[in-house]
């Protein structure tokens, strides 16, 4: 309980020094930086702004509500974290849940942990403590990760560690924005999954998207048979055998699984062609002599 107090006064201290014009805090070499940087400190609600680089754009009303009703009754366990603007001013880097909740219910203040952070760093910050949530929908993660690419400057392998998943998971998040925004929005409102996104992302044509996806809502398919829609779009055997004009048959499932992961690892619509007999080829695209020598390193490894 000592040490509970002792917390307790500490954060009332350095609220009022943050208060102190004569002591405002601008960087980490400032005077008394080392004692607000990374403390808990009660901040006034009202002081505080939204941060225009969260990656969240879907915010549910019942499940806000909960966690407001759930602050009301127990306090709020986890403090947000802010970075520091100017004097009194701040902005949220993350838990925008918990402030939202906390200004619903009439509170004044809220525990915040203070960071010092120019706008690149708080967008990443932002952007990673998102990511490593679990009600994130497939295609916010996916612009989260496009984000750090596109205005971090990431690489996939750098992204790979910085946020702790696989690179092949990360290239499937990606590959999920190739999609119409039709079908991004049904994703995001959970007319269909991820995995019956990954599929549909392997046709081209936009329109034939769309009308597989009508499919799947209109037939609720299961991703095992949206799998086999399209992997009937790209290779119509039966069709194609009545009217005589080839030989191909429809890609069995251990090679279309094994093409996917393909396609995962080279980054690149790989393409398959079984004949009736069994046998097969795969043909890999490249764009220019680098992407080719891209593709080589990747396959040999050297």
């Amino acid at each position: 309980m000592a040490k509970a107090t002792r917390k307790q006064a500490l954060g009332r201290g350095l609220s009022a020094l943050l208060k102190d014009p004569e002591n405002d805090i601008q960087s980490a070499s400032d005077q008394n930086a080392d004692k607000v940087v990374g403390s808990i400190v009660e901040l006034d609600l009202e002081s505080i702004a939204v941060n225009p680089f969260q990656p969240r754009s879907n915010f549910d009303d019942e499940s806000l509500k909960e966690l407001a009703d759930s602050i009301r009754q127990l306090g709020l366990i986890q403090p947000i974290t802010v970075r520091k603007l100017g004097f009194d001013q701040y902005q949220l880097v993350s838990g925008e849940r918990r402030y939202r909740a906390s200004k619903q219910i009439g509170l004044k203040k809220i525990p915040a942990y203070i960071r010092i952070a120019n706008d690149q760093e708080s967008l990443e910050m932002a952007l990673v403590e998102n990511i490593q949530r679990q009600d994130l929908d497939p295609v916010e993660i996916a612009l989260s990760y496009e984000r750090l690419i596109d205005e971090i400057g990431l690489t996939q392998e750098k992204l790979s560690e910085r946020v702790g998943k696989k690179r092949s998971t990360i290239t499937n998040y990606l590959r999920l924005l190739r999609l119409d925004p039709i079908i991004q929005t049904g994703m995001r409102d959970g007319f269909i999954s991820m995995g019956h996104g990954r599929s549909l992302v392997n046709v081209d044509s936009r329109e034939d998207q769309i009308s597989l996806y009508e499919q799947i809502i209109g037939e609720n398919l299961s991703v095992r048979e949206t799998e086999a829609r399209v992997r009937g779009y790209h290779n119509p055997s039966t069709q194609s055998q009545k009217k005589g004009t080839t030989g191909k048959q429809e890609i069995p499932d251990f090679a279309a699984e094994g093409l996917e992961a393909l396609k995962q690892y080279l980054e690149t619509e790989a393409k398959l062609a079984i004949s009736r007999d069994g046998k097969g080829k795969i043909s890999i695209p490249f764009k220019s002599p680098a992407d080719f020598k891209n593709l080589i390193k990747r396959i040999t490894g050297a």
